[in-house]
């Protein structure tokens, strides 16, 4: 398309002087600044560990801290009364086979209100320390029943044959009347449910000490049945951790402490 002149156009006319009108114009115009974005919130760091955290408290863990507060109370007992009052209490807390087949629910409980050994025992400090692992990362109501499983199911493993062989003959009667009580298939449960919520690295070697603990006390032939009792308690509590494992709470990493 072709321009359209308008006016005489003289060739000698002057070009108007725009010499000033730009001399205030930058070369380049600068862009406009802009705020910078808001950084992403950082994710919300699992909590840090703290030394305390190993011991139960009445807030955090109040399963473990009700349940060692009785039974630091029954082990002063035991370190106090008379020892014919104890052989008597022992006695009838124990879970035999005669007393399991009376009052079972009565004695199961019962039996779990001592100590084997005292409060200075290693199944004591092991209680405190594990059930206060568990209950942080499970919860009380769920730590109780993973302890209570343990200590129910491994004293039924153990004691149920005894019954059977002394009903077809294999052993005496004396043999329904044994001594037995304490916590530790309970927690050898509780040992065999914490070690799946940890980290490979604190799981394995922890699970080889107490295996190889549990298998030297069995070969010592001390005390076979409560020997065979702890390690069926801890491949309990070990067949455990899909549960556990589903159970842990959304805040708690599975980190080694």
């Amino acid at each position: 398309m072709e321009r359209t002149v308008t006016g005489p156009q003289t060739a000698a006319s002057p070009l108007p002087d725009v010499s000033g009108l730009l001399d205030g114009v930058p070369r380049q115009r600068e862009l406009p600044v802009r705020s910078p974005a808001p950084a992403p919130a950082p994710a919300a760091a699992h909590p840090s560990f703290r030394p305390w955290h190993l011991l139960p408290t009445p807030a955090g863990t109040p399963f473990t801290f009700a349940y060692a507060a009785l039974l630091a109370l029954t082990s002063l007992v035991a370190a106090w009364a008379d020892p014919a009052l104890m052989h008597t209490l022992y006695q009838d807390s124990s879970t035999d086979v005669a007393h399991l087949v009376r009052t079972p629910v009565l004695v199961l409980l019962a039996s779990a209100l001592w100590i084997a050994g005292g409060i200075v025992s290693t199944y004591a400090a092991a209680f405190v320390l594990v059930l206060t692992a568990l209950e942080r990362r499970i919860g009380g109501a769920r730590a109780a029943c993973v302890f209570l499983a343990g200590h129910v199911l491994a004293t039924l493993a153990t004691e149920v044959p005894v019954g059977l062989a002394v009903l077809f003959g294999h052993l005496p009667d004396t043999s329904l009347h044994r001594l037995d009580y304490g916590i530790s298939f309970g927690v050898a449960a509780s040992i065999g449910a914490l070690s799946g919520l940890l980290t490979p690295w604190v799981r394995w070697p922890l699970l080889t000490l107490v295996a190889s603990q549990l298998v030297s006390d069995l070969i010592a032939f001390q005390d076979p049945l409560t020997n065979w009792g702890h390690l069926i308690a801890l491949t309990l509590g070990i067949a455990g951790w899909p549960l556990v494992r589903r159970w842990r709470l959304p805040a708690v990493s599975p980190v080694s402490a």
